[in-house]
């Protein structure tokens, strides 16, 4: 009540002020009426620089230093919902501490490709576990007061073209895949915000979809808050105004000829679109405000907008948030491979290191896009090392491979489209480039001569490698070609392994990476994302032993893209679009998820495709077995016990899997019990599995712990394309229990 009496005193032109961008990263405040802009920024890793309000320049205050987070691909390895949503609290502390009001965070899109130049911003390749991640990782953020700003909605999973690719996908893997963790976001967490996505969704740009934001967004879900469109997402002023978006931002610095600005303001005063889109607009807005307590609106006859004082100030760059930041950054290390226990390395026995490779000193945290930030500090994988074992032990640096700085005049638009009248000089770019190629061959021959020199030495007590790939390749704007590891690496590792059989290679990436041409022949190793400003030193207590790995794979790890889930014929990335396409759309690729349900596991386990490490797989340095099983099924489920003592038939609202799980080595670990479910005589487009529930638990040696598992309803149900609802499905079923998607320990029959 008191906010319409608000938007009844503003003029249209204010109304208009408030729902574009009158910065790049602020709308137009209404000084009359005491409302503020709202203050955004990027904020997938950290709170971004400042940059001037109207142009891509740092602003330069030499203020804007924050705490470098784990990304969310490292906080999905963790498989830790606590962890996210202590990392979502310090996100959204620091960000009010910057003076923000939204947050552009979480990226909650499935990843659909395994080359996806966004990956890294991403959680998983599965829906249930970015909804388990994604709810505490918003709800974190928004304690401090900051409106977390969920992204992009919706099958936004390519980066190719990603501002005109349309998507054609059918209704029910748009519902069981893409959807679930948006739905669970809004219903959920309670986000404050929603981002809409650049690409078109049936024809329609996701950022004035009535399908997306008016249909299932506002009607189905009732979601009331505000949607944010991506920056540059709005293409049609009549469509966006009539839409459920609520403030259009973009790239460009002429504010006032966004398609919300001035264009809206002449199609409102010549009839074309009823002010009452906009009203609607400013009540989500005004509520967006009130529940970040940036504003409070007094009742009575005569409301009025005041800033609130007891907003929490928030902070940054503080001892806890580091402190959180290394513990997310601990649980995040994937073990991989660790054959005759090559790892630990004993520390006591560390006289000489030799480290090898690009990435153990390469700073991340300036790249990748929008999500890069300027980091207070980032301890590099050869700084923990160093920092880790202290003055006893010589710590020896090789590059190992190097890589070449980008040349960023390169070939523009403008010199693409030049006619054939200038081969002459595309064939002199050509030639350069192969000139280029070849010096750099040689350069890294020499830098590989040298690390496998090294390395063979018998003097150096341990070996590491720090590869894999960097910002160059996990970036925004453009998806990898392949998974193929970049500067000659695989040559690298093969050599040195020739060497130093006891090599423990790190891979560091954001996305898979194909290890085929070595993989059998290493002994050790380690899978690490972007994991922030503590990753070096966390991955250095790992490496030695202080820190016992638990992180699990949070996406399969595909041998090629060929081979991959969303690869679906050389046109994987969008093909041509169709006369009648053409007609109805202003897009320039149509991709079709042809793969329907069969996104990453699903469908390497339901096309019976090896890869190389599964969804969930992780080690440990100790070893855990599992016992006594049991489920509860409730209303209308029997069990039948399967060597895992079934209680038979029960008349129960849901389902509850306790299994007792044993540390049966040496040391203290955590292990991550997983929950699949599997439906009887599913039909080949159907997934074999799929995760319903898992709980990390960290168990003594020689002790055991009882972890349970309860399974929602939609663990039984699919979506109903006809009745256009989620149904429950009657049947046989097999609860899955196992320490990885590969790695199935237990199984129960269920018949619902």
């Amino acid at each position: 009540m008191q906010i319409d009496r608000i938007v009844a005193e503003l003029t249209t032109e204010e109304k208009i002020r408030m729902i574009h961008g009158a910065g790049l990263f602020e709308t137009g405040a209404v000084e009359r009426l005491n409302i503020p802009q709202l203050k955004m920024s990027d904020g997938p890793m950290g709170v971004r620089a400042e940059f001037e309000k109207d142009r891509w320049v740092p602003a330069g205050n030499g203020d804007d230093d924050v705490s470098y987070l784990p990304s969310n691909s490292a906080i999905a390895m963790t498989w830790n919902p606590a962890l996210a949503y202590e990392m979502g609290r310090v996100l959204g502390e620091e960000a009010r501490g910057r003076g923000k009001d939204v947050i552009l965070a979480p990226g909650i899109n499935v990843k659909r490709l395994a080359n996806g130049g966004r990956n890294f911003e991403y959680l998983s390749e599965d829906p249930y576990l970015i909804r388990r991640m994604a709810v505490p990782l918003i709800q974190g953020i928004q304690t401090a007061d900051v409106a977390a700003c969920v992204k992009h909605f919706a099958v936004n999973s390519q980066e190719t073209e990603r501002l005109w690719v349309n998507v054609e996908i059918d209704e029910r893997a748009l519902r069981e895949i893409y959807l679930p963790a948006f739905e669970a976001a809004v219903k959920e967490a309670g986000a404050y915000s929603v981002m809409g996505a650049y690409n078109l969704l049936r024809g329609e740009h996701c950022c004035e979809s009535r399908l997306l934001l008016g249909d299932i967004l506002r009607e189905e879900w009732g979601y009331g808050g505000a949607v944010i469109s991506d920056w540059g997402g709005v293409h049609h002023t009549l469509a966006a105004a009539k839409s459920a978006l609520d403030i259009e931002m973009s790239v460009t610095p002429d504010f006032d000829d966004y398609c919300m600005a001035s264009p809206l303001l002449a199609a409102v005063k010549n009839g074309e679109v009823s002010e009452s889109f906009i009203d609607e607009k400013i009540r989500h807005i005004l509520l967006l405000m009130v529940r970040i307590r940036l504003i409070e609106i007094t009742a009575g006859e005569a409301p009025q907008v005041k800033r609130n004082r007891d907003r929490k100030r928030g902070c940054y760059n503080t001892r806890e948030h580091r402190q959180a930041a290394l513990e997310a950054a601990r649980e995040s290390v994937v073990l991989l491979k660790n054959e005759g226990q090559t790892l630990p390395f004993d520390p006591a026995r560390a006289r000489r290191v030799l480290v090898i490779g690009d990435n153990a000193v390469r700073r991340q945290a300036s790249g990748g896009g929008s999500a890069e930030i300027s980091a207070l500090y980032e301890k590099t994988p050869l700084l923990g090392i160093r920092e880790f074992l202290g003055g006893n032990s010589e710590v020896v640096f090789a590059e190992g491979y190097e890589t070449p700085v980008k040349n960023e005049s390169g070939e523009n638009w403008q010199a693409a489209s030049l006619d054939a009248a200038l081969d002459g000089e595309k064939e002199r770019r050509a030639r350069e480039k192969r000139a280029q190629e070849q010096a750099y061959h040689a350069r890294a021959e020499e830098l590989r001569g040298e690390a496998v020199r090294l390395a063979g030495d018998n003097s150096f007590d341990y070996v590491i490698f720090v590869g894999g790939l960097n910002h160059d390749y996990d970036v925004e704007g453009q998806d990898r070609e392949n998974l193929a590891l970049p500067y000659e690496q695989d040559a690298l590792i093969r050599e040195l392994l020739a060497v130093r059989g006891d090599l423990a290679v790190v891979m560091l990436a954001g996305s898979p990476v194909a290890m085929q041409a070595w993989s059998k022949k290493a002994r050790a190793i380690l899978w690490m994302s972007y994991s922030g400003m503590e990753s070096g030193f966390a991955l250095a207590e790992t490496i030695f032993g202080a820190v016992n790995p638990s992180g699990k794979l949070a996406e399969s790890l595909p041998f090629s893209v060929e081979e991959s889930s969303g690869y679906v014929g050389e046109d994987y990335l969008g093909r041509a679009l169709t006369d009648g396409e053409k007609q109805r759309m202003d897009a320039h690729l149509t991709q079709e998820y042809r793969e329907g349900l069969l996104v990453g596991y699903r469908y390497y386990e339901r096309r019976n495709v090896p890869v190389q490490f599964a969804f969930g797989h992780g080690l440990s340095y100790t070893s855990f077995s599992y016992g006594s099983c049991r489920v509860r099924m409730r209303k209308g489920c029997e069990t039948a016990a399967d060597g895992c003592g079934g209680f038979g038939a029960q008349t129960v609202e849901c389902c509850e899997v306790t299994v007792v799980v044993r540390n049966t080595g040496a040391r203290a670990g955590k292990e991550t019990v997983q929950v699949y479910v599997a439906r009887e005589g599913a039909a080949e487009h159907e997934p074999v599995k799929v995760l319903a529930g898992f709980e990390k638990r960290e168990v003594l040696p020689g002790q055991e712990t009882i972890c349970t598992i309860r399974l929602d309803e939609r663990a039984f149900q699919q979506y109903d394309e006809k009745k256009k609802a989620w149904a429950g499905v009657a049947g046989g079923y097999e609860l899955l229990v196992g320490s990885s998607s590969a790695d199935i320990r237990q199984r129960i029959h269920v018949t619902i």
